[in-house]
Order: C-alpha cells, then sequence, then structure tokens
C-alpha cells in the first residue's frame, strides 16, 4: 500500500516538490545542477592550478606559434621551483612591454560574456599583458654568450640547444650575468626576434625575472588541436650543468 509523501514543512521544500514530481524539470534541475558544479570545478581549478593564455607574438617560435593556446601550470612557483629549461609565463618585470594601451570601453554585455568566459579559463584577456620565455639560467648561475663553438655557456658548460629555432644563432648578442637567488634568466627560443633577458641589462632588474612576477609553467599547447604537445623542459640539455 502506498503511503503519501508528508507535506514539506519548509517554504523551499514545497516550492521544490512539484519540480520532483515532474519528470521533466527533474531532468532539467539534475542538469543544472551538473552543469553548475562543473562550472564551480572550473573555477576552482583555473583559480588554484591552471590558467590558460594565448601566444601573441613569435618569439617562441618554432616552440609555440602565434595565437596558440596554452594551459599553464599556476602551482609553479607557489610550490614547485622553476627548472632550466622551463617554459614560463609572467608578469612584465618592469619596462619590457613598455607602455599598456589601454582598451577601448566595450559594450556592457561584451565585457559581462570577458567577465564570465575569463573567470572560467576559457578565454586570455590579458594574454598581451604577459611575456612567455624559456628558463635558461636560475639563481646562482653564470649564463655566458658566446663560447668558441657559438654556444650558450651555464656555469661554464656548453649548452647544445634543439629548441632554438632553425637558422637562428644562440644569441647574436655578448652577455655575461650572474643570475640573482630567486630570480631567472629568460630567452625565447626565436633568438632573432625575442626581447628577453638580453635586451634589458639596463633596466633596474638588470633583465632578471624574479620569481614573484612567473605567473606558471606553460606544459601544453591545447588549441589548435593541430599544434596540440606536451611541452618539454629538455632536461638533457642541462643534466651536465653544475648548481652553483
Amino acid at each position: 500500500m502506498n503511503k503519501e509523501r508528508p507535506e514539506p514543512k519548509t517554504a523551499l521544500g514545497r516550492f521544490l516538490r512539484p519540480i520532483q514530481q515532474n519528470v521533466f524539470f527533474r531532468f532539467l534541475f539534475d542538469v543544472i545542477s551538473v552543469v553548475g558544479a562543473a562550472l564551480i570545478l572550473s573555477l576552482l581549478i583555473k583559480t588554484f592550478l591552471l590558467r590558460s593564455f594565448f601566444i601573441p607574438s613569435g618569439s617562441m617560435l618554432e616552440t609555440l606559434q602565434i595565437d596558440d593556446r596554452i594551459f599553464v601550470n599556476e602551482l609553479v612557483p607557489a610550490l614547485i621551483v622553476p627548472e632550466r629549461g622551463d617554459v614560463v609565463v609572467f608578469r612584465d618585470p618592469g619596462g619590457w612591454l613598455g607602455p599598456v594601451e589601454q582598451e577601448k570601453n566595450k559594450p556592457f554585455l561584451e565585457q559581462s560574456a570577458d567577465f564570465f568566459l575569463s573567470a572560467f579559463g576559457l578565454i586570455a584577456p590579458d594574454s598581451a599583458q604577459h611575456l612567455v620565455k624559456r628558463i635558461i639560467g636560475k639563481g646562482g648561475d653564470r649564463v655566458v654568450c658566446c663560447s668558441p663553438n657559438d654556444r650558450i655557456t651555464v656555469n661554464g658548460v656548453e649548452i647544445v640547444e634543439p629548441y632554438v629555432a632553425p637558422g637562428s644563432s644562440p644569441s647574436t648578442k655578448k652577455f655575461d650575468v650572474v643570475v640573482p637567488k630567486d630570480s631567472y634568466w629568460v630567452m625565447g627560443d626565436n633568438r632573432n626576434n625575442s626581447e628577453d633577458s638580453r635586451y634589458h641589462e639596463d633596466l633596474p632588474a638588470k633583465g632578471f625575472v624574479h620569481e614573484k612576477f612567473i605567473v606558471g609553467r606553460a606544459f601544453v599547447v591545447s588549441w589548435p588541436q593541430s599544434h596540440w604537445k606536451w611541452l618539454d623542459n629538455y632536461p638533457n640539455v642541462f643534466k651536465a650543468v653544475p648548481n652553483n
């Protein structure tokens, strides 16, 4: 013998009862619940673990193409120490990008859409305000260009760099630097067209990037699908380099 369900005691219970009794509304309610949970999870991941960026320039060719989208691990450097060879995204340490052009006012609906999509990591409207380079030297390293063999040396060891764009010299600009503690010497893979640490030695930070400016380590090209790949940090390039 079927028993009738007791009348809900709360206003919320009385509101939800017709929904629970209607198959269509129950299905719709379940879908909304799943989508809402997925969006909240996405927001949490984006806030604490991952961010998406697009590549605005050709300074990392051929590793990264213009307009590629990459995912960045935000646990670096908060919990994971960046290493030589890592491709990192960082905020302007001061004077690298020059004056940032103010974006024209967008319609309210477009601004709202941008805010919503960026909150969940679906777009990266501030990508042009960040830089993407490869770490060549970390705190304590002496980085020199170039050896008699036209190679960069790190702590006296020549490195052979397979990620450098074909036809590019390791560097046409000579330098001899010692990287301060908690900072990094970074260079683009497209050495002939990369405004990296070499070209900012005249600034207060001397071309070094302090870890506080690093947003995270890029680990995968996510879009377009034809460019999908994991981003290697080439540990074999630096395995013979001693720590200072």
